[in-house]
């Protein structure tokens, strides 16, 4: 059975369905394991599309339910692992060397940040592989912070595992109209960076009204 042929109704052959499509068609498991970790090195490729779409595939036998639960998540950690890398060789020196250069910013705020991560990084790994956008990089600070790799591999099969279940049995149980949940998955994206835009805006915000509060301090004393 062609997968590619059967998802031609839901989606262009040519587009991010009609490939993940092709490599789940031609390599079975491994095909979507290699899809979804090269989704956590390019979050613009959308596991809410992938994801789903291996799950229809169980479901029309082109693998296993427990196959496309197991490769996905293994994809998923072999993504993740190697953004943590990424991380370990940016190191913490050379992330302070770039904050200091940023406008509006305080050394003490990648302090604040780095104690925060100490304290909440196992929650921030395991939650964060459920949260679009940030399910990818949350890797890059554990790698920077030097998470014990046991406990961040650990991490992160349990959070992958959490995620990629809900959304390869969604596309199983809907079969042909696995497609519905790129859209809930969409909007909750949507959301999140919305909230990050507003978050980051009031943080600037809060950084001009202060300097402005300080330059005036300085005026008059």
């Amino acid at each position: 059975m062609n997968l590619t042929t059967m998802a031609l109704a839901q989606q262009p052959a040519d587009g991010i369905a009609g490939w993940a499509a092709g490599l789940v068609d031609t390599m079975g498991g491994p095909g979507a394991g290699l899809a979804i970790a090269l989704e956590n090195l390019f979050p613009p490729l959308p596991s809410e599309i992938i994801l789903p779409l291996t799950g229809f595939a169980a479901g029309q036998g082109v693998l296993s339910l427990t196959s496309a639960l197991f490769w996905t998540t293994l994809g998923s950690v072999a993504g993740a692992v190697a953004l943590y890398w990424i991380g370990v060789l940016f190191g913490r020196e050379r992330m302070h060397a770039v904050w200091g250069r940023l406008p509006l910013v305080k050394a003490s705020d990648l302090v604040r940040t780095e104690e925060w991560f100490a304290r909440h990084g196992g929650k921030a790994v395991f939650l964060g592989r459920m949260v679009p956008v940030f399910r990818s990089l949350i890797s890059v600070p554990a790698g920077v912070e030097r998470m014990p790799m046991p406990r961040f591999i650990m991490l992160t099969t349990l959070g992958s595992l959490v995620w990629n279940s809900v959304l390869v049995v969604a596309g199983y149980a809907l079969g042909d109209r696995w497609d519905v949940v790129e859209s809930y998955v969409g909007v909750l994206s949507k959301a999140v960076v919305a909230l990050v835009g507003v978050a980051c805006a009031a943080y600037v915000a809060v950084r001009l009204r202060g300097r402005g509060r300080g330059a005036q301090h300085r005026r008059t004393s």
